[in-house]
This record gives structure tokens, sequence and C-alpha cells, in this order.
């Protein structure tokens, strides 16, 4: 490997400053070389940085010179990065490729319409179609005959057409999603400034900051950090974090941050790297089925059965009559007269009769169930992801409207993660702004060291003047501005000034950092420590006063700080405190052994309350949660004086509410319960205090085995089993990590509890429409199915043909999907408890209401069938038009019943759904084209203002049927658990 890139190398160098001397050949060479680099500005080919990193070699990256050649090669300066400039970075892109990945092509239009076809009702009316073309042409010659045949091969292609546009707008709606949640910030650093860019920016040659919970966004070299380690299970499998470091410098891309922070050289991108070799070869799996779909399509197999029974009683009947002579054609002439019937006119009947029973099939098949529910989850990801929430797995779409309890952090959540240092004590004396003048010089420097290098955050003053920038955790950047701006802490000087050692990475188990360091003046070592006030007390045996003198911290004096940390607590302060130690340079031994920093016998140096204000509104979503049946518990890192500040702030918990026991836990409390304590106590537990990811994970476990639906927000790597083990994981946009996002199945990019609740709501709402919509297909259903049967049996034909109920099949597996999948939310959905999993798709509720409108039309259709011609004093033709207008018709009226399934005014807030308005004007214009104008190809006769008036009149009489049916009450209990009862 060092041979190869040596190989490349050398001869580079030497041809760039080649002397004078060159044969003529040789100069040729050389020209070319230096047009060559001095336009790619690159002595470094990427296959050589591909192989260096795959490899893993650190010998031949020595050979070559280490990393800092690498980077001198890369042209990057390795404190400040590379230029900004949009010249060098498209040289870059040039040169090294883009950080993007090939996918597989998504698949096309055709592939849907492919799949459509594969459908066996699809395929069996196929094949009716093609037998109906062909004996009617050869009946009725082709002028004539094509219509029953050519109007079936229409109707078919109709519906395949608006399924596979539907299913194929869905699918590209789920790639838009699917390179949103890809697209993750990265920290680079760039012409000296650090800044986030999109992780499909970065370039080869890049700096790039990475802590605890980030993803490696491409292939790369170790530049510096400390306690680095990396989950590369992803990569390798391996199950156990590696360290990266100076002796095992390389970074492969798709791999985590585990722990501790670092800057890496960035040496591939995009399909260069091992991650984009392997994410080009899996495409994004959109065919995922949720729950509720797995338990639409048992629904639909169970009404399937249903319908090819009615389907093979249909036939049998129907050929029956045929075949015994008891059917007449138009002239009134026995059909079947044995023997001196012609074979094609038997083989045409019998065509027409299957034709007919499939017809049914396809129409008692409610194929748009599962339609709708794509349709319902494709609308509402997309409007979701207007309310800030990123659907990342479909099945938490519907799961959130179950939810029952919410296990939510505090920070950046419940409060605007807009942090500010607002109190400072030091010893036992609070300080003012404006007062810092009359603090110790030594102690200021004992701060601004404890600020300036135990931090994961950095300052860059720009050389203009213009506002200084901080950047890194919320936390840090408010620390760090304190110190610079009031402290007036000069960071680069520092850092030039001191060496550091060791660092102990802050993360949220321990809840504190260190570091291990050496002043250049002096050569003495000191160690500084800083975290949760309360952590840091507990190191300390003594501390600094205003003036710079180190006083004992007995009992007495801890219990005086300890008033101090609660009395901030109390005031929604979040208190971090600093320590500090002067160490001997043989107590921490050889700088590469020294793992652990000294961690008592501190001194402390002082404490800072920072401020982090409740977020406007989340008092009221809080409250809606709470009034809609969900339960809210506030599991939080700080003390117990803050969260209980907080959770009274934002109406989690009640003033008071404590003093009954059992609201408000630590931790460590929770942890050392009892498996029957937990399981007894965890309901009334509102706040969980100075807890860990541990004690996060048990209570979801806890309350999954009380049979609650658990929704958890996380932000960190530590929160990924919580995450997982949660029925709906939401993770942070802003301040969550990738491992966090990962583990989720919910992103919200605004990280406000606000947009909790509103998925909350979204999920209630999918859950909603398809209930709506299976009511109303439902009634389609029961409705074809009675009618087709009643009239087969009795007159031994049926009223409907094959092109009117696919007509009928196209209205209500498409246009009623998106009619009804596409409501809105509204607060009505909040005002009930949550569904539970195990509740009946089909409720009381529904049945009464399904039944009420199907009796009635079975009773308006089969009098038209048997009475029709008698009452409006006209032919058969028109009066089979009349009972397929007054059927369609029904559909429509009833769409807008289905709207409400318990509230009687179904017109409530219609005016802001235009699609469903839309879609019934879409419906009834085709109708009246159907009736009107395409006479051969729907078998349809045209008809007057009377029998238009009527139609619409019998009609419209189900809307107030489903207004009186919504006064009768229904048992709680389903219906169907009764006959269960008597069966045992």
């Amino acid at each position: 490997m060092s041979s190869v890139l040596l190989a490349i190398l050398d001869p580079i160098d030497s041809l760039l400053l080649a002397p004078g001397t060159l044969s003529q050949p040789n100069k040729r060479w050389h020209s070319a070389f230096v047009t060559i680099y001095s336009d790619s500005n690159f002595k470094i080919d990427q296959t050589s940085l591909t192989k260096l990193v795959k490899d893993k070699n650190v010998e031949n990256l020595e050979n070559i010179g280490g990393v800092l050649r690498v980077a001198s090669t890369l042209e990057t300066n390795v404190e400040f990065g590379i230029p900004a400039d949009l010249v060098d970075i498209a040289h870059r892109h040039e040169a090294f490729g883009q950080n993007t990945y090939e996918r597989p092509p998504t698949k096309s239009f055709f592939n849907f319409i492919v799949e459509a076809f594969k459908d066996l009702t699809i395929f069996i009316l196929l094949g009716c179609a093609a037998l109906s073309l062909a004996f009617g042409i050869k009946e009725h010659g082709i002028k004539e005959g094509w219509y029953d045949g050519g109007s079936i091969f229409v109707a078919i292609f109709l519906v395949i057409v608006v399924s596979s546009t539907s299913n194929f707008r869905q699918n590209r709606q789920f790639d838009k999603l699917s390179k949103v949640s890809n697209n993750i910030q990265v920290d680079v650093v760039r012409a000296g400034r650090r800044q986030q860019i999109s992780v499909f920016e970065i370039v080869v040659g890049d700096v790039v900051c990475l802590k605890i919970g980030d993803q490696v966004p491409a292939d790369g070299l170790f530049l510096d950090g400390h306690s680095l380690q990396v989950d590369e299970s992803s990569m390798t499998g391996e199950s156990e974090p590696g360290e990266v470091n100076c002796s095992h410098p390389f970074f492969i891309s798709g791999t985590k941050v585990v722990d501790g922070y670092a800057r890496m050289l960035v040496t591939s991108v995009g399909m260069n790297t091992t991650w984009g070799e392997m994410m080009s070869s899996i495409n994004r799996d959109t065919n995922e089925q949720t729950p509720l779909q797995a338990r639409l399509n048992k629904l639909t197999s169970s009404i399937g059965k249903v319908g090819l029974a009615v389907a093979f009683l249909v036939l049998v009947v129907l050929l029956v009559r045929y075949f015994t002579g008891n059917t007449e054609d138009e002239k009134g002439n026995r059909e079947f007269n044995g023997s001196k019937t012609k074979v094609d006119d038997i083989v045409n009947a019998v065509v027409k009769i299957v034709a007919a029973a499939i017809t049914i099939v396809v129409v008692a098949i409610p194929e748009g169930l599962p339609l709708a529910v794509t349709l319902t989850l494709a609308y509402s990801m997309k409007r979701m992801m207007a309310d800030q929430a990123m659907v990342r797995k479909l099945s938490a779409c519907e799961t959130m409207g179950s939810a029952t309890t919410i296990c939510t952090d505090k920070t950046g959540t419940l409060t605007l993660n807009q942090m500010k240092v607002t109190k400072f004590w030091l010893g036992k004396e609070s300080f003012l702004a404006n007062a810092y003048s009359s603090i110790a010089p030594y102690i200021l420097e004992l701060f601004h060291e404890g600020v300036a290098l135990n931090t994961t955050g950095s300052v860059f003053r720009p050389n203009s003047g213009s506002v200084i920038e901080f950047s890194g955790s919320p936390t840090e950047k408010a620390i760090l501005s304190w110190a610079v701006l009031e402290l007036n802490m000069e960071m680069k000087q520092l850092k030039q000034s001191r060496t550091i050692i060791f660092i102990e990475a802050f993360n949220s188990k321990k809840k504190r950092s260190g570091v291990l360091m050496r002043r250049m003046v002096d050569n003495t070592t000191h160690v500084h420590w800083k975290g949760a006030a309360e952590m840091i007390l507990k190191m300390c045996s003594s501390y600094y006063d205003a003036s710079g003198i180190i006083k004992y911290l007995d009992d007495g004096e801890k219990m005086k700080f300890e008033k101090i940390i609660e009395g901030m607590a109390a005031s929604s302060l979040r208190c971090i405190a600093f320590a500090h130690k002067e160490v001997s340079e043989e107590s921490n031994g050889d700088d590469e052994e020294c793992k652990k920093l000294e961690e008592d016998g501190l001194t402390l140096l002082g404490l800072v309350g920072i401020k982090d204000p409740c977020r406007p509104g989340v008092k009221k979503a809080v409250e809606d949660c709470q009034y809609a049946g969900v339960n809210i518990k506030m599991i939080t890192g700080d003390n117990i004086f803050t969260a209980k500040a907080i959770a009274t702030e934002c109406g989690i918990l009640m003033p008071g509410q404590d003093i009954l026991g059992g609201a408000v836990v630590e931790g460590e409390e929770f942890r050392n319960y009892t498996p029957e304590e937990r399981l007894e106590k965890v309901d009334k537990i509102c706040v969980m205090a100075r807890s860990s990811p541990f004690d996060k994970l048990l209570m979801v476990e806890c309350l999954k085995q009380k049979g609650h639906v658990v929704a958890v927000t996380g932000d960190g790597t530590n929160d990924a089993p919580a995450l997982k083990e949660a029925d709906i994981g939401l993770s942070m946009g802003i301040q969550g990590t990738e491992v966090a996002k990962e583990s989720s199945d919910i992103v919200i990019l605004d990280d406000n509890f606000a947009s909790v609740a509103t998925v909350v709501m979204w999920g209630r709402c999918v859950y909603n429409n398809i209930q709506k919509f299976i009511q109303f297909q439902l009634t389609v259903n029961v409705a074809a199915l009675v009618i087709n049967f009643v009239a087969a049996v009795s007159a031994g034909e049926v009223p409907l043909t094959t092109v009117q109920l696919l007509w009928v099949n196209l209205i209500m597996d498409t246009l009623g999907a998106l009619a009804l999948a596409t409501e809105k939310p509204t607060k009505e959905l909040m005002e009930r408890p949550p569904v539970g999993w195990t509740e009946p798709l089909i409720t009381n509720i529904m049945w009464r209401n399904l039944l009420a409108q199907a009796l009635y039309q079975i009773a308006i259709l089969l009098t038209l069938q048997f009475k029709g011609q008698s009452i409006f004093d006209v032919t058969e033709k028109v009066k089979d038009t009349l009972i397929f207008n007054t059927f369609v018709l029904c559909q429509v009226f009833n769409e807008f019943n289905a709207r409400k399934l318990e509230k009687k005014n179904v017109f409530k807030g219609i005016h802001r759904n235009r699609l469903f308005l839309g879609i019934i004007a879409i419906t009834i214009v085709l109708q009246v084209v159907m009736v009107e104008f395409l006479k051969k190809f729907a078998d349809t006769e045209r008809l007057n203002w009377v029998q238009w008036c009527s139609c619409i009149g019998l009609a419209a009489v189900a809307w107030p049927i489903g207004w009186i049916v919504k006064w009768i009450p229904v048992p709680q209990r389903p219906i169907f658990s009764y006959l269960k009862m008597k069966k045992i």
C-alpha cells in the first residue's frame, strides 16, 4: 500500500518541481502533469485514499507521512479546515465525487400497472371480457358486438389506472420522505469556522467534528480527540465498540460514536466509501405492512369468502334457470331450447352468467380497504411533515392513536432549549453580572481553564468584528458565551498555553465531564471537573471563596451548598458546578496509561444556574393530551427540584400533588424498587428526576407490562434502548443524535412537545378515517350482495350489469377512499379515550350506522326491482337504469353520513375539505355521463327530469335516516363477544 502511494506521490512531486534539464519527451509529460494537477489541485487519487482506509493498515499510513501528510496532499489545514469558497469545493467534487449514494431506480408507473394485473379477480374478469368480446362480435358483428366485452375492458382499465396511479404517487411520497430522513446535519470546520452543513455537502478534505451519538458521515482519518468509542456493528457485526485514536485512526462511514469526541479528516465520500457500496444495493422498503393493514387484510379475506359464497350461489341459480328454460331473451323467447340451441348461444349465455357472478365477487371483496389505508398513511405522512413530524416507520402513524402514556424528556421538548446563565455563586456568595471584577484573578483563571478546556463546544471570532459565534450543545453554548462575554475568557490563548493530557467525556450516565491538563508556564498538572451540581459537590472536600481562599467543606457547609442548589433548582434553573484540583505528575502515571481522573478531594470552584424557559403552548398541549386520556410522564436527568418546578409549570404536576406521595421519584429510588413495587407505583409517577437511560427503559417495560401503549421521546444515544422498547419512539430532530433518530419511529423536527400532541391527534385521525371508509364500503358491499342474490334467485337475472358494478366498485374503492381517507384531524378526536389494540375495527356504532343504511338501500332497490316498472310506468331497461342510478346516488349521499361516525351534524367542517367536495362533484358528473351519454357502454337508458328527481329524492332519505339512527344507543361491549359467550 505504502509503495503504491509513494509511487504516486513522489513522481508527482518530482514532476511538479522538475528542473529545466529534462529531455523533450519528459518536458511534455511534465507540462501535462502540471496542467492536470494545477487544475485539480490534489496530489493523490481516490483509489489510493479508499484503499488506505479500507485496509486499516497503520504502517502504510506512517510510511507516507501519516495523517498530516494526507491532509497536506488534500490541501487541508487541520486546524482551519478547507477554504469555504465554491471553486475549491467544485474541484473536490470533480476529483473525488459527491457524498451521495446511487440507489436502485424507484418503481416506474408501468411496474404498478403490471402488479395490478396480477390480481386474480382482475385476471378472471379480463378472461370473461375477452370471451364476451369474441362472442359478441361473432353474434352481432364488429360494429355492435364489441359493446359488452369492450365496456368491461374499459371499466377494468379505469380501475387499474386509478389504483396504479394512487400507489405510484404514494411510492413517490415515501421516496421523498426517505431523502429528507437521510439528510442529516454535520458539524465541519471550514475557513476556521465551525458550522453545520448537510451530510450531502461534505467533500474529501473536510474536517468533521464528531461527538456522542453522531453517525460517521464518510470514510476518514482521526485528527484529534479524546475517549472516542465507535460502534462498528452496522459494518463489521462486532457488538463491542472499538476505540479510534492516533494508534488506530480509521473511520468507516455509517458507524456510530458511542463515547467521547474527535475531529476527522474526510478521505472518501459517497460511492467510494464502504457504506456507499452497501447502501447502493439496498432499496428502502415501502411495502412495510402496518398492524392496521394486517387487520384489514383479515377483514377483506373474511368478507371475500362471504362474497365468493354468494357469487357461487348466484352462479348456480342462474345456470339452473338458464338450462331449465326459465330465462327469456329481449323478444320474450325462451333462451335455452335443448338441442335446438346453438353452441355459440349457450357459450355466450354461460360467459355472461359467469361474468355476472365474478363481478359480484369484485364488488363483494373490499379491495379499497388496503388502498384506503395506503392513501390515509401517505396523506397523513405528508401533512405530519408540515406539522413538524417526520414518520420513519408507517406503523407509528396508527399506533400513536392508541397511545395511553407518553414518557417525555424535559430539555428542548418541554423547554425552549435556549439556555442562558442567569445565576453565579462563588463560595456562598451570589454575584451579579456586572460585579465579576471583585473576584480574585487566580479564581477567574481557573474558571477560564475549566470552561475552555473541558468542553466540546467552540468559539469563533470573526475578523470583521461582527458577533462572536458559539457552537456546541445548548448547555455548552450558554456556559461559553457567559465565560467569553462576562468573564472575558480568551479561548484560543488558553488552548495554546495549556496541553490537554486526557479527557473524560460527558454522557448521560455520569452527568459530568473532566479534563487533565498541564500548564506550559510552570509545568503543573491540574484536573477540572464540570457537571450536575449535586454530583460534583459529592466529589469536593473544600471550596474557594470570592477572595480565592480555600475553605474546608464539612457536612454543615455541604448542607448550605445543597440548599443553594435546591433554591436554584426550585427556580427552574439547571445547576452546573465546577471543581478543580492540582495533581502531582506521579499520581497520573503515563499519559497514555492514564484512563481515570481523580474524583475526590476536589475544591469547589463555583456554581452557575442556567435558565431554560418552558416552550409557549406546552401547557396547553399537555392539557390536551390529558383530556384525551393520555398520561404524561416527565423523565429527566435534572435534579428533583428543577424537575418539580418545570413539571408544575407545564401542567404535568398539579401544585401540591407530590404531598400525596409517589408522583415524583428519583431514578435511583425507582431502580431499587422490587418488580412488584414498580408495577404497583408506576401509574402514579408523573416525574422521574435524576434518571439514567436504564431507568427510562425500566419504566417503559413496566408500563407495557401493565397494558399501556407507550410513546417515548428521547434525544441521546443512551435513549436508544427505551426508544426501541417503546411502542412508538419519538426522537428530536434538532438536538437528537443520529443513533436516537435511527432507533425511533417518528422524528419531531422542532423538538417541541406540542408536535408530539399533534402526532397523537394524527394517529387517531388515521384510525378514524379508516373506520369511516370501512363503514361506507361495507354498506355498499352488503346492499350489492343482497340485491344481486335476491334478484338472481327470484327473477333469474342480476339488475346491475358487470360494467355498472365495476363503476360502483371504482367509486367505493378509489374515489370514496380519496374522499374519506383524507379528512383532516379535528379536536373532537381528542375528546375520547385512546383506542385499544384489542378493540374491534368495526364498532357497535359502525354496525348500527351501516346496517340501517344497507337495509334502507336493499328495501328501496328491491321495491324498484319488482314494482319499478308499474310504479314509474317504464320499460324494463329504464327500470334497471333507475335501480343503478338510485344505488349510486345512495352511495353519494351516504358518503356524507360516513364523515361522522357519532356526531349528528355530518356537514360540520365540510367547507374545509375541498377534496371531499371535489370528489362528490366528480362522482355526480361521471354518473350523469354514464346514464345520459354512455347508453351502449353502460347498458343504460336516458332518464327524464321526473325520474332523476325521484332517484335523488330516494337517495337523499339516507341523510334523515343517518340522523335518526344516531339517536339509538348501542352497548359498549362488542356485538361478536356475545356470540363467543354463547359458544362457551
